[in-house]
C-alpha cells in the first residue's frame, strides 16, 4: 500500500498530522494483532473515520453517522486514502484551510481479527467480515461494497454490525461521546490546542438545559416524597 495520495493532500509544514513512511509501512513485524481506530472528526461536517491496519497502513473509510450497534442499521462508509499507522494515535486539531481542517478525537481504538483467511481477496470481492476488540466497539462486523450514492467518486461501502452478544439498539455515539485516549469531548480537545471551541462543540452532545435539569430534580423530589 502507498501513502502517496495521503501525503499529496497535506502540507506537513502546517498540519500536525503524522507523515508516515512515503512508501507505506513495513507491516506488522511483531506478529501482534492489527489495530483499528475510529476517529471522530469535526471538519466541514461531523463524521467518523473508521480505520483498519492492513499491509503496513490504515485502510480508511469516512462514516458520516458513525458506527451503529444495531444490525438492522446500515451505515454508509466512503473509502478514502490509506493513512499511516501512526495516525491511529493522532488526536488534536488540523488548522482551518488545510485538508480536513477541524478537530480530531480518537473515539475508539483496539485490535481487529479478520474472519476470512484472505483479507485482500475479501476486499476485492467487496465483503470483508471481521471482529473488533475495542474499548467501545466489539464483536463481529462486516464492510460490504455497494454501488454508491449521488455524485460521489469515492468507493462506497456499508458498515454493518452482525447479530451477537454485543449487538443492541443503544446509540453508542451518543452514550459514549468522549475520547478513548484522553476522556475529552471535541470542545475540550479544541480548547487544549487553542482552536475553535464553539465549532468543535457542535460535534458534542448538547448539554442538558437548565429547564430539563429542573424537571428531573422536580421528579426526583416528588418521588422521594411518596
Amino acid at each position: 500500500m502507498s501513502l502517496k495520495t495521503y501525503r499529496e493532500k497535506r502540507n506537513f509544514r502546517i498540519s500536525p498530522e503524522p507523515q508516515g513512511d512515503p512508501n507505506g509501512g513495513a507491516g506488522n513485524k511483531s506478529g501482534s494483532a492489527p489495530i483499528f481506530v475510529v476517529q471522530k472528526h469535526r471538519a466541514t461536517q461531523l463524521h467518523y473515520d473508521f480505520r483498519l491496519e492492513h499491509n503496513g497502513t490504515l485502510l480508511s473509510w469516512a462514516v458520516p453517522k458513525g458506527p451503529s450497534l444495531d444490525p438492522s442499521v446500515k451505515r454508509l462508509a466512503m473509502q478514502v486514502e490509506d493513512h499511516p499507522i501512526e495516525y491511529a494515535q493522532f488526536e488534536g486539531t488540523i488548522p482551518k484551510g488545510e485538508y480536513g481542517g477541524g478537530t480530531v478525537m480518537v473515539w475508539d481504538i483496539g485490535t481487529w481479527t479478520p474472519e476470512q483467511p484472505d483479507v485482500d481477496a475479501a476486499l476485492k470481492k467487496g465483503d470483508l467480515k471481521f471482529t473488533l476488540h475495542g474499548k467501545k466497539l466489539r464483536g463481529s462486523w462486516v464492510l460490504v461494497r455497494t454501488r454508491g450514492f449521488g455524485s460521489s467518486s469515492k468507493p462506497t461501502w456499508l458498515l454493518i454490525k452482525h447479530r451477537d452478544k454485543y449487538a443492541c439498539e443503544v446509540d453508542i455515539t451518543a452514550t459514549k461521546p468522549k475520547s478513548a485516549l484522553s476522556g475529552k469531548l471535541l470542545a475540550e480537545i479544541a480548547k487544549a490546542h487553542g482552536e475553535d471551541v464553539e465549532e468543535a462543540a457542535t460535534g458534542d452532545p448538547a448539554p442538558a438545559s437548565g429547564k430539563t435539569k429542573k424537571k428531573t430534580a422536580g421528579k426526583k423530589a416528588a418521588a422521594s416524597s411518596r
